[in-house]
């Protein structure tokens, strides 16, 4: 006949948090329920929801206890964006910047134009 196990702890709703546990042997030879930690998740990426590569994932409490290298990347939004979403941004800024200099120009052209026609 199968050994009973016995709960080491009461947990009042059932749900998928309360029940991460482990059926283990003691030394007396009884057989008990290890209560497992819930699993940390990864960070994501602020703009595409893809998990961020290189950032550990964690519990919340334990985030606050690891030190601040272990938590981004060394780059420009480090711990919150991912790599492709940065060169979306950096190429998008740059293109913004290129149009104004070209809607610039072309004004100072037809400026000159208008000048030299009169």
């Amino acid at each position: 006949m199968a050994q009973r196990v016995t709960l080491r702890k009461r947990q009042p709703y059932v749900t998928r948090g309360h029940t991460r546990r482990r059926i283990i042997r003691t030394p007396g030879g009884k057989y008990v329920y290890q209560h497992l930690k819930k699993l940390g998740t990864k960070p994501k990426c602020g703009d595409c929801g893809d998990p961020l590569q290189g950032v550990l994932a964690r519990r919340p409490k334990e985030l606050q206890r690891i030190t601040h290298h272990h938590k981004t990347v060394s780059r420009a939004y480090g711990g919150s964006r991912c790599a492709g979403c940065v060169r979306q941004r950096v190429m998008r800024a740059f293109l913004i910047e290129e149009a104004k200099i070209v809607k610039k120009v072309i004004k100072e052209q037809a400026k000159a134009q208008k000048k030299s026609g009169q």
